[in-house]
């Protein structure tokens, strides 16, 4: 009789746990599940560097922090960046699917607000440091909102859960009352065959939802989305130890904002497109000339400027690798130093500036890139390209290979 209720309440206590614990791990078992991002693409700081394989990146969502680096050269530096949603994390992670589900369209779209900081070191060892802000205008397929992706996983589990239990508590009453001994051995094993499968049930539950999860990345990977982004870029000279000397002033020291969209062709393609506007001082460094005398002496004057940037890229693959062809095209509001020069800068009488002497950075307008990315894991993308760089007249002067390995922390 003791050894009955004994069993009894060991079934009751194990049931009972095993409640506890399906109730407690449902929620987040599915948010750690539920596929948070088609993609892995660079940080936004990084697209505003302009060290990334593609200029023109897929729009993301990532819902988690993650750490990118950048390498342009096989030569080791600190070229990093660290990416993470706040408003996401303070509101929406950990806690249940419904909040956000529930949550008007203006705090879905704040809550993909998006931080970004990063570091690289430049081809003159210059070290440039800046931040980006990004948030989604425009998202076609929501994880998160579809109620259906993971529709009747629970119910269906649950059911097999009670069966499981109704058996098992039928096989413990026959044991109560069993008296052949080689009888009872052979329950015991059936119990024990019970007690593994409702064991198995969560780890059922996992592969049900990572499988469910796949098929909908595979089916979505190229889903139409539009995101718009900020940010700030400082370029410092440094000495041959790494301290930071004084501020660069020219295009890579400056703030800009710029808007990217997607939209998909067909399962296979992926067609991107951006524009992007950047503001920065430049110095220019010239020789002013006395017109009576001939005598020369070096000036310097710092002149605003604008940089405009648009293209295409177009994609081909699925959620596992993309290969990707794109053109962007770059211009200067002012287009000539001379002009930039006259617009801030008015020579001491009697002097004019020397033909011929007057400096800045010049732009490759054109630039043509292919390349691709491959998800090597859940958690980890690795994204690669070569840009070739043209003058005006389509003269090639430049070869970019770039390489970015992106890792989501979880």
């Amino acid at each position: 009789m003791i050894t009955g209720i004994l069993k009894r309440i060991t079934l009751f206590a194990y049931s009972f746990l095993f409640s506890c614990a399906h109730s407690l791990a449902q929620d987040s078992e599915l948010k750690r599940i539920i596929p948070k991002e088609f993609s892995i693409p660079a940080s936004p700081v990084f697209d505003l560097m302009g060290v990334t394989p593609s200029q023109i990146n897929r729009t993301s969502d990532i819902r988690d922090f993650k750490v990118d680096w950048s390498f342009k050269s096989w030569k080791l530096s600190p070229n990093l960046a660290i990416q993470s949603q706040p408003v996401w994390e303070i509101l929406y992670n950990k806690k249940k699917i419904e909040k956000y589900q529930q949550a008007s369209g203006f705090m879905r779209k704040l809550a993909s607000l998006d931080l970004s900081v990063g570091s690289v070191q430049d081809e003159n060892n210059d070290r440039r440091i800046g931040f980006a802000i990004k948030m989604n205008l425009y998202k076609e397929k929501d994880p998160f909102m579809d109620k259906e992706l993971f529709a009747g996983v629970e119910e269906q589990l649950t059911e097999e859960e009670n069966r499981l239990t109704t058996e098992l508590e039928i096989l413990v009453n026959q044991l109560d009352t069993m008296s052949n001994l080689l009888e009872k051995t052979n329950l015991r094993s059936q119990v024990t065959v019970l007690q593994t499968e409702l064991l198995s049930i969560p780890v059922k539950r996992k592969e049900e939802l990572q499988r469910r999860s796949l098929v909908f990345i595979q089916e979505h990977w190229n889903a139409s989305s539009v995101d718009v982004s900020f940010g700030k870029i400082y370029s410092y000279i440094t000495d041959s130890a790494g301290s930071l000397k004084s501020l660069r002033l020219n295009r890579n020291t400056g703030w800009g904002g710029w808007i990217n969209g997607n939209i998909g062709i067909g399962k296979r393609l992926l067609l991107s497109g951006m524009f992007r506007s950047t503001f920065y001082d430049e110095l220019l460094e010239f020789t002013l000339s006395d017109a009576s005398t001939g005598e020369e002496i070096p000036g310097s004057a710092i002149a605003s400027n604008q940089l405009f940037a648009m293209g295409m890229n177009l994609r081909y693959g699925g959620s596992l690798f993309t290969f990707f062809a794109e053109f962007l095209y770059e211009r200067k509001k002012t287009a000539t130093a001379l002009q930039a020069l006259n617009d801030r800068f008015t020579p001491p009488e009697g002097f004019v500036v020397k033909e011929g002497t007057l400096k800045w950075d010049g732009i490759f307008p054109n630039a043509l890139s292919v390349g691709g990315d491959w998800r090597i894991s859940r958690n980890l993308m690795i994204n690669y390209g070569m840009r070739c760089s043209f003058d005006k007249n389509w003269t090639f002067r430049v070869f970019s290979p770039v390489v970015t390995l992106s890792c989501m922390m979880r």
